[in-house]
């Protein structure tokens, strides 16, 4: 995995060869920076990191001088690695082991950027839950933005709120947005 930007650029992390993720591609991480580096400032951003894997996009948001990063996840060794990754390069990411839904149920925090990017074998309705718990719960910010990454088999543009997608290969990334009060 290799930082795209920011105050470590180029900097490669090798994560355990153990661990069952599937990391996002350089290309695709490239195009969403890119994209929301036009809209936000990254120092003034609360992030949550859904099924954050090896840290990937925390790390970016880090990297571009977010303070406000959570990192959640279930599984024991990915949450270990972003933390002690975190812990090396001084990056502001709390890590949280949990499962993805059951975070979002209880937590009652408030973000301006929310990435997941579950397992792409995913059925269509656990993804279009994520996107429910998020809005039946309020944890968008004011302008805030949900960014849910899936195979370019999976359709979730019926998900409340939803924006738009960007297609990057195989890759989707699927853009939600908090209702205008």
């Amino acid at each position: 995995m290799r930082i795209i930007s920011g105050t470590y650029k180029g900097r490669r992390i090798q994560a355990p060869k153990k661990l069952p993720v599937r990391p996002t591609t350089d290309l695709a991480k490239e195009s969403l920076f890119n994209i929301l580096n036009n809209s936000y400032r990254f120092s003034q951003l609360a992030v949550l990191d859904l099924f954050t894997g090896i840290g990937s996009i925390s790390f970016e948001f880090a990297s571009r001088g977010c303070t406000d990063i959570t990192a959640v996840d279930a599984h024991f060794g990915c949450v270990g690695f972003v933390k002690n990754t975190a812990k090396e390069f001084e990056f502001p990411i709390t890590t949280i082991k949990s499962d993805t839904y059951s975070f979002l149920e209880k937590n009652r925090g408030s973000y301006d950027i929310i990435f997941a990017d579950p397992p792409y074998d995913f059925e269509q309705h656990q993804f279009e839950k994520i996107a429910t718990l998020v809005f039946q719960n309020n944890l968008l910010a004011k302008n805030g933005l949900l960014i849910i990454e899936h195979s370019k088999h999976t359709k979730i543009d019926n998900a409340p709120n939803y924006s738009h997608s960007r297609n990057y290969g195989g890759s989707v990334f699927s853009f939600f947005t908090a209702p205008e009060e």
